[in-house]
C-alpha cells in the first residue's frame, strides 16, 4: 500500500514551488487533497496535474491570512472527504531585499499576515478534524529566521513565530496523536528564483553556503521530506525542525 494511502492533506500556498512540490509528491504516494492559494487560475492547474497522478483535488482559493479562508479550506475538506490527516503550511508572501529600517506597515501585515497568521488560522481551523485521528501538521520555515539574513528582517522573525509556534503546538498537541514539525528548504520556488536574479551577489553567496553544491528542487528535494513527516515513518518525530538545503545550515 502506497504510503500516504487513504490520506487527506490540505496544502496551503499549493499553486506552485515548494506547495505544489509537496503535493506531487504526496500525490504519488497516494493521498487526496485540498489546496488552496490566492491565484485560482494557479490552481486549477496544479489540480489538473495532481488528478493525472490519480489524486483526488478539492480546491478552495483565498487568502491565508484571513481566519474565514482557513476556515472554508477546512469546511471544504470535511465536506468533501469527512476527515483531514495532514496539514501543511507553506503560503507565504513577501518583499525580500529591504533593511529593516526600510521596512513598512504594509509590509509587515503582508508578510506576518500571511505566514505566521496563516499558519496560525489554519491550525486552529483544522484542529477538530485532526484531532479525531491524529496527524500531521508540517509548517515551512526558512534558513533566514535562524540565520539573521540581511534584507529580510520581518520575513525572518515571522518565520522563527512559525517555528516557536509550532514547537508550543507540538507540546500541547500530542495528547491528540498530533505530530507538528518544521522543514526550511533552500528551494527554487518562483519568489527565489526571482531574488536571486534580482540579487546576483546573494545567490553566489548562498550557494556557496550550501555543501551539496546546488538550489534544491520543490518536488525531488522538499517533497521526500515532508513525505516522511507525514507518514507513519515519522510516527515518533514531534516540535522538530529539518533543514531541507543541501547542507547549508546545520545545527
Amino acid at each position: 500500500m502506497k504510503r500516504l494511502q487513504g490520506k487527506i492533506a490540505l496544502i496551503t500556498g499549493a499553486g506552485q514551488g515548494v506547495g505544489l512540490g509537496i503535493a506531487r509528491c504526496f500525490a504519488e504516494a497516494g493521498a487526496n487533497f485540498v489546496i488552496t492559494g490566492r491565484d485560482a487560475a494557479k490552481l486549477e492547474v496544479a489540480a489538473d496535474e495532481l488528478r493525472t497522478l490519480g489524486a483526488q483535488v478539492a480546491i478552495c482559493s483565498g487568502d491565508a491570512s484571513k481566519p474565514e479562508s482557513a476556515a472554508a479550506a477546512v469546511a471544504k475538506a470535511k465536506e468533501v472527504y469527512g476527515q483531514l490527516d495532514i496539514l501543511v503550511n507553506n503560503a507565504q508572501a513577501t518583499t525580500p531585499g529591504k533593511a529593516l529600517e526600510e521596512s513598512t506597515e504594509a509590509d509587515f501585515q503582508l508578510i506576518v499576515g500571511s505566514g505566521f497568521g496563516g499558519t496560525y488560522h489554519h491550525m486552529m481551523a483544522g484542529l477538530p478534524l485532526l484531532k479525531v485521528n491524529g496527524g500531521s501538521v508540517i509548517n515551512l520555515g526558512s534558513r533566514e529566521g535562524i540565520f539573521g539574513g540581511v534584507g529580510h528582517a520581518i520575513y525572518a522573525g515571522n518565520k522563527e513565530g512559525v517555528r516557536g509556534l509550532s514547537r508550543a503546538a507540538a507540546r500541547e498537541w500530542g495528547k491528540y496523536k498530533i505530530r507538528v514539525n518544521v522543514i526550511c528548504p533552500a528551494a527554487l520556488s518562483p519568489v527565489a528564483v526571482n531574488y536571486l536574479s534580482d540579487y546576483p551577489d546573494q545567490a553566489a553567496m548562498y550557494l556557496k553556503e550550501i555543501s551539496l553544491g546546488y538550489f534544491g528542487d520543490p518536488e525531488k528535494d522538499i517533497g521526500p521530506v515532508a513525505l516522511f513527516l507525514a507518514s507513519d515513518d515519522a510516527g515518533y518525530i514531534t516540535g522538530q525542525t529539518i533543514n531541507a538545503d543541501g547542507g547549508q545550515m546545520m545545527l
